[in-house]
């Protein structure tokens, strides 16, 4: 068997197809000296609004932010209740906890691991006044589901959509379905930075003003030297803007790339290897390729990846509501999520995987003892 090394990522290769327009990039800006703000920002911000179909999109220092500028200027904070999926990377609900509302664990499906209607039903409560609808792994939220439920009891809702940079549900667009979508462009991203970088996108032309005044320490839109509302430094700077926009024209195709090794995967894999089930309604665009494998296995099967040089991860082992920082929050028992937990593993995922690399790695698999025999 070749034992050539399979990266979990690869952003050499993501790189090395843009590397003559970055180092342009790079030269350019040198030569400006417009390293924050100005066009190179304006046109990232054009662009993405349109991928995204959004109508407006704010460049901000990083996807963490973006969640907290849209809980800040939709007035959300103290004595509020925002719903969060516990299962989730933490900066979902550390948005929440930094605006100081309350954070209300939900769980998830179990096809999806992604948040319901019923799993908001079961925990909303007449403080509740936004849920937080995360896009994880690639896939949407059923949005036809979680919208209905955020509809009967009048709750706002907010898309983090970190992971879910080109995903679609019936034909709409992580971005376009609720008050606002934050967006990271964390280099591992679908769609990343050379950096840290996020951004908001809005259809709400008065959020959109309250996070682009907010993210610019409060600057108001008509004078460089007064503020209008308290606000912070958390802005995209030029060059990720430059570099993000250059991503953008190849996002489609390494979304395709991604769609295809997603296929071979659910061809190849040992039956004992489920891959998260994607509903019909969904276009997802796999920004992990994440897997749940049979109780106790997953350490060894990691080291037998690693012993034939294949890259692998965890996302995520220790759920949201068992982190020490949330420990106050309520409820504290997630069936779906703790058991997935200890089932999750995460195989490479990029858009520069062969059919011969998928192949290659679910040989291997199927060589562990316990998914031999379904293999």
């Amino acid at each position: 068997m070749n034992n050539s090394p399979i990266n979990f990522l690869d952003l050499r290769a993501d790189h090395a197809e843009v590397r003559d327009d970055l180092d342009k990039a790079w030269s350019d800006l040198v030569d400006t000296c417009g390293f924050v703000g100005g066009g190179a920002v304006d046109e990232f911000e054009a662009a993405f609004a349109s991928y995204q179909r959004g109508t407006h999109c704010i460049g901000v220092a990083n996807g963490t932010d973006a969640l907290e500028l849209i809980l800040g200027a939709a007035g959300i904070g103290p004595g509020d209740e925002v719903i969060v999926p516990a299962n989730t990377f933490i900066a979902t609900a550390e948005a929440v906890a930094h605006v100081g509302a309350d954070i209300v664990f939900a769980d998830v499906d179990p096809d999806t691991l992604l948040i319901t209607g019923d799993a908001i039903d079961a925990v909303v409560t007449e403080r509740t006044a936004a849920v937080m609808a995360v896009h994880l792994y690639g896939q949407m939220v059923d949005l036809d589901d979680v919208g209905a439920a955020c509809a009967r009891h009048g709750l706002a809702l907010v898309e983090d959509a970190a992971q879910a940079h080109g995903a679609e549900w019936n034909g709409v667009r992580a971005g376009s379905a609720g008050i606002g979508a934050g967006f990271s462009f964390y280099p591992g991203k679908n769609l990343g930075a050379l950096g840290d970088g996020g951004a908001v996108v809005t259809g709400d032309a008065e959020l959109e003003r309250k996070i682009r005044s907010m993210s610019n320490h409060g600057r108001s839109s008509t004078s460089k030297y007064e503020h209008d509302l308290l606000g912070r430094n958390s802005r995209l700077d030029a060059l990720q803007a430059k570099a993000l926009t250059i991503k953008l024209a190849r996002l489609d195709d390494w979304n395709d790339a991604r769609r295809a090794a997603a296929a071979w995967y659910r061809e190849y894999l040992p039956a004992a290897v489920r891959p998260l089930v994607i509903r019909p309604e969904a276009v997802a665009v796999h920004h992990l390729g994440l897997v749940q494998v049979p109780d106790g296995t997953r350490d060894s099967i990691g080291a037998l990846l690693e012993q034939h040089g294949i890259g692998w991860g965890i996302h995520y082992p220790v759920p949201c509501h068992q982190q020490a920082p949330f420990a106050g929050a309520t409820p504290v028992s997630m069936p779906v999520t703790e058991a997935a937990a200890g089932r999750i593993m995460s195989l490479p995922m990029h858009p520069h995987l062969s059919e011969s690399d998928i192949k290659r790695i679910a040989e291997v698999l199927g060589g562990h003892p316990a998914l031999a025999e379904s293999a």
